[in-house]
């Protein structure tokens, strides 16, 4: 079937409105008809070909929400008529140890990204700023009642993204967590991990936002502008997610770390960091990095979040805006993501 669509037709080139085809739906197939699609930094960074080359065009998109409007006759956990998610992968090989342990996003030959990817039949995948998407249901998640469908879409990416490491990291009560960066998944992250009952301080450029960061569940706000702060915050946190796709003093933020503490990256700066050994030894620390999460993990993140009343802060958008609101996540003019309303492509 061919559905309208938002393309990207090269690299650095505006979105601009086209239609692609869809396969037709396999044994194990789930027809979705999307409602909401959020706007990642990600799509951004795809489409102006700052990860390299990309198979254009491309149809961005990976925090997708909508209805199922058909399924495969093998398909069991899915019926028609419910609202379902689909986040940044639509396959995997399924039988590495990773796939095997619910790590499907570290699948060992690589996970099938839901655009810009080679799926399993050899096709190139095509994402949500689109009408309709067909995805194994297998990397198909049930969105619980609760949850406003448009909120929800950027669960899909910014809410797994931070839930993931909130969670191996044992966020919790008694637990002081600093999150880098109020954008899209730092303000997701400080509601998660106010949700789990960890104390939450937000670490940001400036204190422009510190109303909001208060507002979405921190405790303190403090601007990293300030030189004073990495004194008065030294040896403090249990763990530091740091949201930001820039660069850091990757040093300077390792020494917020109690002894035992964590530095996870979730943020993907262009360019190489570099550190001084010795900011993990003389505390044994630790820096990683975490990755959206597995498709179980995932649908754990939905549930908990519609237990917890907790949705992304949106900005519901026309299809038509796509190009404007990609300047403005660019010049960090959103609160906190914007979602396109895909009933406006047709």
């Amino acid at each position: 079937m061919r559905v309208d669509a938002y393309a990207a037709p090269a690299a650095g080139q505006p979105l601009a409105r086209t239609s692609i085809e869809r396969r037709a739906v396999g044994p194990n197939d789930v027809l979705i008809a999307i409602e909401y699609a959020g706007i990642c930094h990600s799509d951004i960074h795809t489409v102006n070909g700052d990860w390299g080359p990309q198979p254009f065009p491309v149809v961005p998109g990976h925090e997708i929400v909508g209805l199922v409007a058909e399924i495969g006759p093998d398909v069991t956990r899915h019926r028609i008529g419910d609202l379902v998610g689909v986040g940044c992968m639509v396959n995997s090989c399924g039988e590495c140890a990773n796939c095997r342990n619910g790590d499907e996003q570290y699948c060992s030959t690589g996970m099938v990204p839901t655009y810009a990817g080679t799926d399993r039949d050899g096709t190139i995948t095509q994402g949500g700023y689109s009408t309709h998407v067909v995805v194994d249901a297998d990397y198909v998640l049930r969105v619980p009642a609760g949850i406003d469908p448009a909120a929800a879409a950027p669960l899909l990416c910014a809410g797994i993204t931070t839930y993931s490491p909130l969670r191996r990291w044992g966020a919790g009560p008694g637990k002081r967590v600093a999150v880098v960066g109020l954008g899209g998944l730092g303000h997701m992250a400080v509601k998660i991990a106010d949700a789990m009952g960890a104390g939450v301080t937000v670490l940001s450029q400036s204190l422009k936002k510190q109303e909001d960061g208060l507002r979405l569940g921190a405790d303190d706000y403090f601007a990293t502008s300030d030189p004073d702060t990495f004194t008065e915050l030294a040896g403090r946190f249990d763990l530091v997610v740091n949201t930001v796709s820039a660069g850091i003093d990757v040093d300077a933020y390792l020494s917020l770390l109690r002894v035992d503490g964590a530095l996870v990256n979730v943020g993907a700066p262009a360019e190489p960091l570099s550190l001084n050994v010795m900011s993990l030894i003389g505390g044994r620390r630790t820096y990683a990095g975490s990755m959206i999460g597995g498709i179980t993990e995932t649908q754990e993140m939905l549930d908990f979040c519609a237990q917890h009343h907790i949705g992304a802060e949106v900005e519901v958008i026309a299809a038509d805006r796509v190009n404007e609101a990609y300047e403005r996540v660019l010049a960090s003019d959103v609160r906190y993501r914007f979602v396109i309303d895909t009933a406006t492509l047709t």
